[in-house]
């Protein structure tokens, strides 16, 4: 018999999250989230909670978890665009239609009854959360920032009433043999004539986090504010993803782009690939684990490009020469093999033209779902 359970004790909590690393055990393309932050999306210290409602559900067979989803009421993004969307999030499930339905059952349900006329996704509290289902690409190690799932999940989700609503593709960046020289000319052109400077990494990573992070956010929200589900961040929501990602942070892997007065203009912001260093112990934070993290951090064999932003005012100006010299840098250190981009748009025509300057090839695809929910 197949029962719909509120996750509300801390036992269901601990398979919430603990069932999806059983279910890829042995999967060599899965990454998981680091455990304790995942564990933290229950308690008081998930600030999400301050502009969110969330609920949790596990799908239980014979007295065997066989699936999991959330739903979350994201209010700051509904009233920002006046709409009434829920979002799932953290789907996993057996290949089952039946056990995937009465999944989507629950989360739809719970979203009519708080007055949402559509559900989107995978989405989650905010653009900086994992999202989209993978839909191509189920042969490569995911990475840290992005969730993988297995090839059937598609199937589930659309025989579940939904449909595509936006796709996101992911490139593998590759060195060029030789750069382009009219690059350095056109970023020491936008430099000079915009009196603008790159800011030293010649720090520690925490006066370089207090210096600068408040100012990269600003950025971000002014350079992805349009983006499918973005929310503008507050400052808690600054602190929580600082605290989250600060441990796998590498300076030499970070440029920030400054005027005069070091307001932030510009920034690439790159992560060791942590993924590999994460599997054997399913995103907890063990002796060994931290040893594994600490020797990729250092010298890692690839990195994930996380974002990059550049002030509307000086898309113009130069500055992309800049960034794109940056990553040629980075993947010319060290024993860096490659670059993963992460998520963009597919509608994003000029993020796209952009990886023309080095080789790459197209590998992942996700896409987030829709369902209009009808009175009934």
């Amino acid at each position: 018999m197949l029962q719909i359970i509120p996750v509300v004790t801390k036992k269901q909590r601990k398979e919430f999250v603990e069932y999806p690393l059983r279910l890829y055990k042995g999967n060599p393309y899965f990454v998981p989230p680091l455990y304790g932050d995942e564990m933290k999306i229950f308690t008081d210290k998930n600030i999400y909670h301050k502009t969110c409602k969330s609920a949790f559900w596990l799908a239980v067979k014979n007295g065997e978890t066989v699936g999991r989803i959330q739903g979350i009421i994201q209010n700051q993004y509904n009233d920002i665009h006046n709409v009434k969307k829920a979002r799932f999030t953290r789907f996993d499930c057996e290949r089952d239609e039946q056990t995937a339905k009465a999944l989507f059952n629950a989360v739809e349900t719970w979203a009519k009854e708080n007055g949402m006329d559509e559900v989107v996704g995978p989405l989650g509290y905010s653009d900086l959360e994992r999202e989209g289902l993978l839909i191509e690409g189920f042969d490569y190690l995911s990475t840290f920032e992005e969730q993988y799932n297995y090839d059937y999940y598609g199937n589930l989700v659309e025989r579940a009433g939904y449909v595509k609503d936006v796709d996101w593709v992911e490139q593998r960046l590759f060195a060029t043999p030789q750069q382009d020289e009219r690059l350095h000319m056109l970023a020491e052109r936008a430099l000079t004539k915009s009196n603008l400077h790159v800011a030293s990494t010649n720090m520690s990573k925490s006066k370089f986090i207090d210096k600068y992070a408040k100012g990269i956010f600003e950025c971000i929200d002014e350079c992805y504010k349009e983006l499918y589900g973005v929310v503008p961040f507050t400052d808690e929501m600054r602190n929580q993803m600082v605290s989250q990602f600060k441990l796998i942070l590498n300076l030499d892997y970070i440029l920030v782009v400054c005027d005069e007065n070091e307001k932030v203009v510009a920034f690439g912001f790159c992560l060791p690939a942590i993924g590999c260093a994460l599997q054997k112990s399913g995103g907890k934070l063990t002796l060994g684990c931290l040893f594994r993290l600490m020797k990729t951090i250092k010298n890692p064999k690839s990195i994930d490009l996380a974002l990059i932003g550049i002030l509307p005012q000086y898309r113009k100006s130069g500055l992309t020469s800049l960034v794109l010299i940056r990553l040629e840098k980075m993947l010319k250190t060290g024993r860096v093999e490659y670059m993963e981009t992460n998520l963009n748009l597919e509608s994003n025509v000029n993020i796209q033209a952009t990886w023309k300057h080095f080789n790459h090839i197209q590998h992942k695809r996700r896409r987030s779902y829709i369902k209009q929910l009808k009175d009934e």
